[in-house]
Formats: structure tokens, C-alpha cells, sequence
């Protein structure tokens, strides 16, 4: 049956640029690329604060997310969030190819279908997290399809000392340390952060370690600076469970040996210079280097896997006053350069594998100020892709005595190209805007490996066209003394959406799709001291054309809503209560509904802190509520079973830290 789709059209379509305010009280993002306290730009726009960090119940850095409208966070395994996936605007199995995680600007997706490497970001270097939802392709390019996460880090370089111990539930330790302070026209960042966890689950013990931070030097017109980080962690595999386990028994590991670790290392150096009085300048050259390895003692295979990525972005701001009013345009150069190398080895089989991926792309965006109220966006991208995948010749043994499987070597070239349109009216304390445009991404370097339909010998997947499509906004919110708020509408359509067909297993281009939605925040001050925040998301995700028409995407819930609720009463601490609704969702790889939907779920999370000179002590209830649910789960057509993978169950965590500057 064909379930009609609700008419957003009907509802109010207002649609808002909106940020939240940081510790000073002025608005600052980074949506232009340039970090300005208010760019005017045609997007919709929010930013959680250093205090809004402080105040979120939460122990790793994708938790920080759940309370911002149209996100949905999809962990595997334990509570530091290791393999956790964001999904902004309804993605579903291909959310990380769709939503672009920035930290200083920079992308931490990877450019094969591995997960974020959140282990890079200590939690007490972030200074805020910008949320850019559905815009960024024409700035940012390939898998900003839903929007942008730009976590920005503490640059101040001003004076300060501080460590934190943390313990917790299941044998849950860890420890935090932040420094800086500068010399003449010199500064220094650290933080260096560790955890260490037995896991709730058997077999999902964790650590997690990583250092790092900047050094900046001033100079005429602006700084040179360095961000640097080396980071490592591993965890054990449990598994997922099958439907009598997940009920019965959810903290089985289905595969109580098998594991995983990664370590790594990001440089980054850069500067920002003040040209002219008109004309800035911007440019930073990134080496990324990672080491992977699997020991999956259930299969009898490891798998093992070094990527390094090299980039270099290069962008102007070029400010003019035109007849009074002021013109801004922001153009730059993209280069993005990575490699990676595999090798899966079992019995009897080794199996080589590597990758290279080159992109080079140009942008100019400008915003140009009609009056006091009116500004409008123009913006455009050129991007180009060129891909090269290669697998070796390998031996199988399917009791026939051994075989010899054929090597394969491809490339493509491929090129798209983006833009948008954008308006902006402004009053006394309210803003509306409408937004059109086109987006696009490639598929990642695993989407390049491919199965012949008729030999099952491994092929390249030379025929997978790039993902682009058409995304429409509208929307307004408003600012009073003690209250504000953002509604926003958005329909977007794709074609050519790149994703894995269980039926097939092969990467394909799927019949065209559409997303649309509707989103609204409210942030009230009650009284003085207690501030309440509201969100809620509606998304309709559904196939348009070909065999699945008017069936939902799986994985994406229609409904999710928050609530999260703080009194700060100084001396006697501050307190929060946060709770987040999912709705129900098709099973992974459901492309036809088949399956039943993936129960919804709702979670209270509680956290305590009180400041008592040099002293903070932060007590924290994840799950306070103990409620069994699983944030992924499929089903099996080998088993004829639903598979799961469930969340932890209560866990309290207890911190203490000292400032000693």
C-alpha cells in the first residue's frame, strides 16, 4: 500500500537563520567559511555554546547532538561513541556519506565508508558545534547533501590549566587535561584526554586516547598557526543479536572475540591574513594519516587498512561598500588528494585492495546587502572528481578445490556542479528567508567495488553515477527578551542516490527519492535561571519512482522530538534534564517495507554540577530511565531474523576537575 505523504506545504513554511548566543553575547558562525557574527546567509543556522556543552548530559561528542532538530545519533556500541553515526535531514544506511562533519573547517569524513574518527576531538577543547542544516555543497562540496556539523576548538591561547577524572558505570574510567597560555606573539593550546571502559555489552570494552592542540604566532594583519593531533583507540566487536537474544539477553556478544583499533595523526598549518582593509585571506595545507585493523575471530579473517588523506583549501573575503551598502564575496580553491591501501586475509584467501581519489573544485559565493532589511545570496561550485580502485588476484576454496579469482583495476572521471539562490528579509528581532538549490556527492571509494551479477568475481563499479538533486526552503524564527524560535520547512529532491541493494548486494543508483520536512526549536527562559529548549522534527523520507515507489527510506524516523530543561542556581549548582524522543523506523536495507518497523524509543538523560571555588564536581544519568533500545537494527534474509544492535542500559558517571588558573 501506498501511504500518502503529509502536506508540509500546508503548514506554516517559515524557515530561520538562527545561532545561539556564545559566552559574550555576540552570535559568531563559520557559515561563509569565514567566522563573522552575522553573515546574513540564506541557511538555517545553530549553534550549541561552550555552555550548552557544559550543560548537556552527555559523555561523547556525537551525544552533544541529540537535542538539535533533524538529528538523529545511531551509536553501535558502549558510551564513548566510537563507531557512532550522525544522520542530519533523514539519511538513513548512507547518513555518513550525506553529512559533512567539519572540525576547524576541515573534513573528518573519510574518503572510503569508514566511520568518524570522533577519538580526534577531546570534548574540552570544543569551544562550539555549528549545525548548518541542508546548505553547504556549493561552499563545502562533496556529502553535504544534509547539511553541515563544524565543530570549532578553543583558539584563545589564553592563560589556563585544568584536569578532570571521570569514572562510571561498568568500569568506566578516564581523565582530561587542558593548558595554554602565550608569550609575546606566541600562543599554545593542549588538551590531552584518555577513557577506558569494560563495556555494559560482553566483548565492548573500550579505550580511547588523543592529544593534541594549536600553536599560533600574530602577525601584520592577522596569524600563522598549526593544529596538530594524535589520537588512538580500539574496542571489542560483540556483535549484533538476533531477535530471541535481544530480548532475552542483550548484553551477549554474538562474537565475543572479534575487535578493532585505529590510531592516527592530523597537521594542519595555515593562516589568516588581513590583505587590505577590504580583502582577507585564508589557507590551510592537511595531512591525515590513519592505521585500521579488524581481528574478526569469527570469520577467521583480520583485516587491516592505512589511509592518508592531503588537502589544501585556499579562500578570499573581499568586503566592498557599494552605493552604502555592504557586498560581500567569498571564492576559493579545493583540493582534496587521498589514498588507501587494504588487505583482508583468511583461509585461504588474501585479498589486496587499494584506492585513490583526487578532487579539485572552485567556489564564489556573494551576498549583497539591498537595504537594511533585504539581502540576497548568490553562490556557485565546480567540483571534479577523478577515482581509481584496484582489487588483486586472490585464491577461494568453495569445495571444489581451490580457485583463482581474477584481479580488476578502473577509474572515472566525474565532474558535477552546484549552486544556490537565497533571500533574506529582516526586522526588529525576527528573520524570514527563502532558499533554492542543487547538491551533489560521489561515491565514496568502497562504493567504487562491485560484484559481476553472473560470475560473482569483483568488478568496478565504473557505471555508479554521481548523487545530485534539488533542495527548496523556507522559513523565519524570532528573538524576544526571554523567548526565541526557528520553524523551517524543506523539500528535497534526489536522483541518482547512491546506496547499498541488499537484493543485489551491490552499490547502486536508486530511483529517484525525496525528503521533505519540517523543523522547529523554541529556547525560553522560564525565570531567571531555568532555561528550557524545545525541538522537533518531522521527515518524509520516501522512494518516488521504480518498484519501491511510496515506501519509506529505512532507517529514518518521521518523528523526533527534545526536550531539555536546566536551572542554573549558582552555589547550589546547576542541573539538567534532557529527553529525546525517536520514532519508528524501517529496518536497515527495507527498501520495500517488508520487515515490520524498528520500535521507536524515548530516553532521560540527568546531570548534576556544582562549582565550589577551583573545583567542579559533574555527576551524569545516561538511560536514567534503563530503557532497552536499539538506535540500528536489519534484517537478515540468511536467517529469516531481525538483527540488533542495543544501547546501553543506566549508567551513571561521576567527574571531578580542578581549574588551576
Amino acid at each position: 500500500m501506498v501511504r500518502r505523504t503529509q502536506p508540509v506545504a500546508l503548514a506554516a513554511a517559515f524557515f530561520g537563520c538562527a545561532a545561539f548566543a556564545d559566552d559574550t553575547g555576540t552570535v559568531v558562525v563559520s557559515a561563509t567559511r569565514f567566522a563573522e557574527s552575522d553573515p546574513h546567509i540564506a541557511a538555517n543556522v545553530s549553534v550549541i555554546t561552550r555552555e550548552d556543552i557544559q550543560n548537556t548530559p552527555a559523555t561523547n561528542v556525537p551525544d552533544l547532538l541529540k537535542a538539535a532538530a533533524g538529528i538523529e545519533v545511531r551509536p553501535l556500541y558502549g558510551a564513548m561513541g566510537i563507531d557512532a553515526t550522525i544522520d542530519l535531514r533523514g539519511f538513513g544506511d548512507t547518513a555518513g556519506s550525506n553529512t559533512l562533519v567539519l572540525l576547524d573547517g576541515q573534513r573528518l569524513n573519510p574518503i572510503d565508508a569508514g566511520s568518524i574518527s570522533w577519538s580526534t576531538i577531546p570534548m574540552a577543547s570544543i569551544q562550539r558545534i555549528e549545525i548548518i542544516r541542508g546548505a553547504g555543497t556549493v561552499l563545502y562540496g562533496d556529502r553535504a547533501s544534509g547539511g553541515i556539523i563544524n565543530i570549532v576548538t578553543d583558539h584563545s591561547g589564553q592563560s589556563a590549566a585544568s584536569l578532570e577524572a571521570l569514572g562510571g558505570s561498568y568500569g568506566y574510567r578516564g581523565g582530561d587535561g587542558h593548558a595554554a597560555g602565550s608569550t609575546g606573539d606566541t600562543y599554545l593550546n593542549l588538551t590531552a584526554h584518555y577513557a577506558d571502559t569494560d563495556g555494559w555489552r560482553r566483548n565492548s570494552r573500550a579505550d580511547q586516547q588523543t592529544a593534541g592542540g594549536r600553536v599560533g604566532h600574530s602577525v601584520s594583519g592577522g596569524e600563522i598557526y598549526s593544529d596538530f593531533s594524535a589520537y588512538k583507540d580500539s574496542n571489542g566487536l560483540p556483535g549484533s543479536l538476533l531477535s530471541n537474544d535481544y530480548n532475552t539477553d542483550p548484553r551477549r556478544a554474538r562474537t565475543p572475540f572479534d575487535s578493532q583499533q585505529r590510531d592516527g595523526y592530523r597537521i594542519r598549518p595555515g593562516a589568516s591574513l588581513k590583505v587590505s582593509q577590504s580583502l582577507t585571506f585564508d589557507g590551510e595545507i592537511g595531512i591525515e594519516h590513519e592505521n585500521y585493523s579488524s581481528d574478526n575471530v569469527s570469520f577467521a579473517s583480520v583485516f587491516d587498512r592505512q589511509r592518508t588523506s592531503v588537502s589544501a583549501t585556499q579562500r578570499v573575503r573581499w568586503v566592498q561598500d557599494l552605493g552604502g551598502r555592504r557586498n560581500e564575496t567569498v571564492a576559493g580553491l579545493d583540493y582534496y588528494d587521498g589514498k588507501v591501501d587494504a588487505t583482508s586475509i583468511g583461509s585461504p584467501s588474501v585479498i589486496p585492495q587499494s584506492a585513490h581519489q583526487a578532487s579539485a573544485a572552485w567556489y564564489a559565493q556573494n551576498i549583497t546587502e539591498w537595504s537594511d532589511r533585504w539581502f540576497l545570496t548568490v553562490g556557485a561550485r565546480e567540483q571534479h572528481m577523478n577515482q581509481h580502485a584496484r582489487q588483486g588476484a586472490y585464491i577461494v576454496n568453495l569445495g571444489a578445490g581451490p580457485q583463482t579469482v581474477p584481479s580488476f583495476d578502473g577509474s572515472a572521471v566525474r565532474s558535477r556542479a552546484a549552486y544556490d539562490l537565497g533571500l533574506v528579509f529582516q526586522g526588529d528581532g525576527w528573520r524570514a528567508f527563502g532558499k533554492y538549490g542543487s547538491l551533489f556527492r560521489f561515491a565514496n571509494t568502497d562504493e567504487l567495488f562491485a560484484f559481476d551479477p553472473f560470475t560473482g568475481n569483483p568488478v568496478f563499479a565504473g557505471d555508479l553515477l554521481p548523487q545530485h538533486g534539488r533542495i527548496g526552503e523556507l522559513g523565519a524564527s524570532f528573538a524576544a527578551s526571554k523567548l526565541s524560535g526557528r520553524l523551517s520547512a524543506y523539500r528535497m529532491d534526489l536522483t541518482d542516490e547512491i546506496d547499498f541493494d541488499g537484493t543485489t548486494f551491490a552499490n547502486v543508483n536508486l530511483p529517484p527519492t525525496r525528503r521533505q520536512g519540517l523543523e522547529a526549536e523554541i529556547d525560553w527562559t522560564v525565570i531567571a535561571g531555568v532555561k528550557a529548549h524545545a525541538a522537533y522534527a518531522f521527515i518524509d523520507a520516501t522512494f518516488q519512482e521504480g518498484p519501491n515507489a511510496g515506501h519509506e527510506i529505512p532507517l529514518v524516523a518521521r518523528n523526533k522530538a527534545s526536550v531539555q530543561l536546566t536551572s542554573n542556581n549558582g552555589s547550589l549548582g546547576s542541573y539538567t534534564l534532557a529527553a529525546t524522543y525517536v520514532g519508528n523506523r524501517r529496518y536497515s536495507g527495507d527498501f520495500a517495507s517488508a520487515f515490520g518497523t524498528l520500535a521507536g524509543y524515548t530516553t532521560v538523560d540527568l546531570q548534576g554540577r556544582w562549582t565550589v571555588a577551583r573545583w567542579t564536581v559533574t555527576a551524569r544519568v545516561i538511560n536514567a530511565l534503563d530503557r532497552r533500545y536499539a538506535p540500528f537494527a536489519g534484517y537478515s534474509t540468511f536467517v529469516n531474523d531481525h538483527f540488533y544492535f542495543p544501547a546501553d542500559a543506566r549508567s551513571l558517571f561521576v567527574s571531578a576537575g580542578y581549574r588551576f588558573l
